[in-house]
């Protein structure tokens, strides 16, 4: 038996499925694509989450769009984040190219054009369905860690979501918090003392510094109602297959923190909400973040902690996460050993510093009796890549150099008119982009100062009468240790740690 024949019996063996799968492509030999020997990916180990990364220009975009547009046709819902503005052609069907007949007729599969079901998103300015959470569905511990708090500040933080919690005062909306700091630094601190102790103005002045920083990267936009309820990202059209979420984010590639705040934010969410599957025949939902250190590079130890610990714990919900970056080494290791899926475009060598990340890239995947792998990763065209996944036992597949399937939708962007005519026939805009600002902590507490003044008012004009100083030690207590004597802070927090952590 020949070199290629032995090759061809190797990629077959090692891309079984029995049950249902995808084909990415067929792997090469040399330069040389093997016809018919297909790589498989079981949709069985989808949700064992994946990576996409390469040099800018060498198609991981386009892979992505592969993967989401045959998850889609196998009836899994996908959220993907478009942070370029080159992932809604998805919405249309491809115009195709002689050169993409001749690159499936060299992989062995036939291409047909298709559009799929898109769903356009968005948490800023831009036109789509409108993304938004409120400050409460937060919680006291998620919004400490996104802002980046001290312990005395997140202790702080604890104090007003249980003052809030005891007086009926909702927080929905980031003028909501600033407000509650201003109060319990001026008009309510002498409630607040009296009841959790002493509070520094400097901490309540530098949280407040924190939620401006996120208010101008456009957090007043992000935190309010209609909350999204993730469930609407794991709908399927009525041909079966599942709807594509588009989050557009083009203008907000200069603000990481929202970005993050946003991922973080919605992680927590989908674990909290959905339901343990245990192993399925395919995931519940798929989830691509690309540009991937937008999500890293901003995040505190405290956030990076957070991320791996929901990495390592959402697949049991059927999530799958698939970050999309240019070089493995932008994401964690703690988050990169948990990737069971890795697609590695080509890498770039100019440099010592180039050459060092391109060894370290290349000992992320199986040796290979067929390729010196850092070798070949500087010599990979443009739609093809190393490719190795998790068969259905979970065991990695043998490294495999592919050409890769094109995509069947448009690889470019929608026009104005077509983006209108998505949501046009979108089913979830009505119910998210009415402008809801119902009575919260912003107005209640307007009143409540109101009261206090007049009340003042009231005293000033009053003769005073000598003060008792029978509560002067209950008023010098720590104010972390009375707010965790609370019942409801204990269950709510705690209760988030357990699910979370």
């Amino acid at each position: 038996m020949d070199n290629k024949a032995l090759f061809f019996d190797h990629i077959t063996k090692g891309y079984t499925c029995k049950k249902d799968y995808m084909v990415l492509g067929a792997g090469m030999l040399g330069e040389e694509t093997i016809t018919d020997a297909l790589v498989k990916i079981p949709l069985k180990t989808l949700n064992r989450h994946g990576l996409i990364a390469g040099a800018t220009g060498t198609g991981k975009t386009k892979t992505l769009q592969v993967l989401a547009e045959n998850m889609s046709e196998k009836g899994i819902p996908v959220l993907l984040m478009d942070v370029k503005g080159d992932l809604s052609g998805l919405a249309q069907a491809s115009g195709g190219h002689p050169k993409i007949t001749a690159r499936h007729e060299k992989i062995g599969i036939p291409f047909d054009a298709k559009k799929f079901p898109v769903e356009v998103l968005t948490i800023s300015e831009q036109d789509g369905v409108r993304l938004r959470a409120t400050v409460s569905e937060f919680g006291p511990v998620l919004l400490s860690r996104i802002l980046d708090l001290t312990e005395t500040q997140t202790g702080i933080v604890a104090i007003i979501f249980k003052y809030c919690d005891d007086q009926q005062l909702p927080l929905l909306d980031l003028k909501d918090f600033k407000k509650m700091l201003q109060f319990i630094t001026n008009e309510g601190k002498e409630e607040i003392q009296s009841e959790y102790g002493r509070i520094s103005s400097s901490s309540t002045g530098a949280i407040l510094r924190k939620i401006v920083e996120i208010e101008q990267q456009g957090g007043d936009l992000f935190f309010g109602e209609q909350s999204f309820d993730v469930a609407d990202l794991t709908r399927v059209d009525k041909e079966g297959r599942g709807v594509i979420s588009v989050l557009r984010l083009t203008d907000i590639q200069d603000k990481p923190k929202l970005f993050s705040t946003f991922m973080l934010q919605m992680l927590a969410e989908v674990y909290e909400t959905f339901p343990e599957q245990g192993d399925q025949d395919k995931p519940s939902l798929i989830i691509f973040i690309d540009e991937a250190h937008l999500v890293f590079d901003e995040a505190s130890k405290a956030l990076l902690s957070q991320i791996e610990s929901i990495v390592k714990l959402i697949r049991s919900k059927g999530v799958g996460l698939y970050f999309v970056t240019q070089n493995p080494k932008d994401v964690p290791e703690d988050v990169l050993a948990q990737l069971g899926m890795k697609v590695q475009h080509a890498l770039r060598a100019f440099t010592a510093k180039d050459r060092k990340a391109l060894k370290l890239a290349a000992e992320n995947y199986p040796d290979s009796d067929y390729y010196n792998t850092s070798e070949v990763l500087t010599q990979l065209g443009i739609g093809e890549a190393f490719v190795s996944v998790l068969n259905e036992k979970g065991i990695p597949t043998p490294l495999v150099r592919t050409m890769l399937r094109a995509p069947m939708s448009r690889m470019d962007v929608l026009t104005k008119k077509e983006i209108q005519e998505v949501l046009d026939g979108s089913e979830i805009i009505d119910k998210y982009n009415k402008t809801i600002d119902r009575e919260s902590a912003y107005e209640l507490l307007n009143e409540k100062i109101k009261r206090i003044n007049a009340e003042q008012l009231k005293e000033e004009k009053t003769p005073k009468k000598r003060k008792t100083t029978s509560n002067s030690s209950s008023r010098r207590m720590d104010p972390i240790v009375k707010v965790l004597t609370s019942a409801t802070f204990i269950r709510s927090v705690f209760g988030i740690l357990k699910k979370m952590i």
